[in-house]
């Protein structure tokens, strides 16, 4: 049985992901296990305090893992963020990572700060993150997340989400931080990679994916319209690139 374990980005947690893994597991078949796991600070994890680096976000998350008495090797899907840990996660142990999907992610040294954060977008996501308005923050978020319209029923369930796992101000400014101070190696994980980006995507510039497919070797898919948070705007587009990934016998690791 293969594991597939899922990661999600800057404050956000297991919730946000709503029915992707159950979708993701329906694809992949009696022969796969979907997990989702939270970065410290963020979810079920939300007491502990972010560690300032995402190498020490990595090594969390494999802790947790072992904590679960999951096996590895495992294949990491992962967004934002959570794409970050999943590299340094795969650097640091390469036998514990089978793969791994990256979305909508940002790298330094292979993109400038303004396409790796939008300008445009820096007075609505610092409102967000300082706000002590819980629905306002939310409610920002989403905005700058999603390009699609979303039912009341989603934010209802991302407030309930928030109440039940508070991210505090300091954690959510550690986790910034550390995601800016993030560089990533020149050479890729020795392990498959396939890189997910949206055009539509007004927090990150889509072509930060696109150059780190091009210097890694990575297989590489675009969608024309959904904003950041690709797997609640189009779930099925991003299974329909996993699965055939996934099961290809012939997957090439990038050198």
């Amino acid at each position: 049985m293969s594991t597939w374990v899922l990661l999600r980005g800057l404050t956000r947690e297991t919730a946000h992901w709503g029915d992707f893994p159950s979708a993701l597991q329906a694809a992949l078949g009696e022969g796969a296990r979907v997990v989702c796991l939270d970065l410290p600070g963020n979810g079920r994890q939300c007491w502990q305090p972010s560690p300032a680096s995402v190498a020490e976000m990595a090594e969390a998350c494999q802790r947790q893992l072992a904590e679960l008495g999951l096996a590895t090797p495992v294949k990491l899907v992962a967004m934002s963020l959570g794409a970050m840990v999943a590299i340094a996660w795969a650097r640091r142990h390469p036998g514990t990572v089978a793969g791994c999907v990256l979305i909508n992610t940002s790298l330094r040294p292979f993109s400038p700060f303004h396409h790796r954060l939008r300008p445009g977008c820096y007075p609505a996501l610092i409102a967000a993150l300082l706000s002590r308005d819980i629905a306002c923050r939310e409610g920002i978020i989403l905005g700058l997340t999603s390009n699609r319209p979303q039912p009341l029923a989603l934010l209802d369930a991302w407030l309930a989400a928030a109440h039940r796992h508070p991210v505090s101000r300091g954690n959510a400014l550690r986790q910034l931080i550390a995601a800016a101070r993030f560089n990533a190696p020149l050479t890729p994980p020795a392990v498959p990679l396939l890189v997910l980006a949206s055009v539509g995507d007004r927090l990150v510039d889509c072509r930060c994916s696109r150059r780190l497919a091009e210097r890694w070797g990575a297989a590489y898919a675009e969608h024309p319209w959904a904003g950041h948070d690709l797997p609640l705007d189009d779930p099925q587009w991003v299974i329909e690139q996993i699965r055939p990934w996934a099961m290809d016998s012939r997957q090439r690791i990038p050198t």
